[in-house]
């Protein structure tokens, strides 16, 4: 299976120059094979908000709202799995920093993830994710998805490895310089492949670090970006890595866990 990051920069508060700017990439991955597309964090709207109002003006339902339906149409029209962070307004009014994964014909919306560990000023815009984590199961391989902060916590990927994701596609906007470093050895404790999705370019006085991520089961980087350039990487991955979690003849990351002892 192929797969990609897509590394952009976001006009802030601009939809519609930012659908354009994603289906480009997304073209030009899929002209390379890639099967599975993962973009940015709040790829669509920019990141840097200053009030609610700004996120609202911005924000749309799932799977009902303009961006859910962008990329609908755009995984329809290129035949690939799409993976991209939105900001999600509910019915009620609530925001969440959320995920959606979509696919081809047949597929269409697939299902979506809200961010559950925000990070800084988000939390003054958004309310934790109330999904958990969720394993989508896309045929070719099962996707878990986690967005940006989520990395800093351990738990967000072993949860989703042992709900049997091969592959997961983090959507993000780095800011921190860890991430491109430990994302290897999340894919390593696990035995998945990782997907970050990082932007580029500077908000506000904040800048974001690029370096986009793909790492694979035994912690090597596949491919990883600049940190300033808009740019996709392509990568062929072999899933019968991830399901296989055995690191010799005795040991097996998961058949050796003791979690009756993982208690305070």
């Amino acid at each position: 299976m192929k797969v990609a990051y897509v590394q952009m920069e976001p006009t802030f508060l601009d939809p519609e120059k930012n659908y354009s700017k994603a289906e480009r990439l997304v073209r030009k991955a899929r002209e390379k094979g890639a099967q599975l597309v993962v973009l940015p964090e709040l790829f669509d709207t920019g990141y840097n908000f200053e009030s609610k109002n700004e996120v609202e003006s911005v924000a749309g339902q799932i799977p009902d709202g303009p961006t859910t339906e962008f990329l609908v149409e755009l995984a329809r029209e290129e035949e690939v799995f799409i993976v991209g962070g939105t900001a999600e307004k509910d019915e009620r009014g609530n925001l969440y920093n959320s995920a959606v994964i979509v696919g081809p014909l047949g597929w269409g919306y697939i299902g979506k993830y809200r961010k559950i560990h925000l990070f800084n000023g988000e939390k003054l815009f958004f309310k934790p994710g109330n999904l958990g984590f969720h394993v989508f199961n896309i045929g070719i391989a099962k996707v878990g998805v986690m967005i940006c902060f989520d990395w800093f916590f351990p738990e967000s990927a072993r949860t989703l490895a042992l709900k049997g994701a091969d592959i997961i596609a983090h959507p993000s906007n780095l800011v921190m310089p860890y991430a491109p470093k430990a994302m290897p050895i999340r894919a390593l404790e696990n035995r998945v492949y990782t997907i970050t999705a990082n932007r580029i370019g500077e908000e506000r006085g904040l800048r974001f670090i690029g370096k986009s991520t793909i790492a694979s089961p035994l912690a090597e980087v596949l491919a990883m970006g600049s940190e300033d350039s808009e740019e996709v990487a392509v990568v062929e991955v072999d899933l019968s890595l991830a399901r296989d979690k055995r690191i010799n003849e005795r040991n097996d990351v998961f058949k050796d866990r003791r979690p009756q002892y993982y208690v305070l």
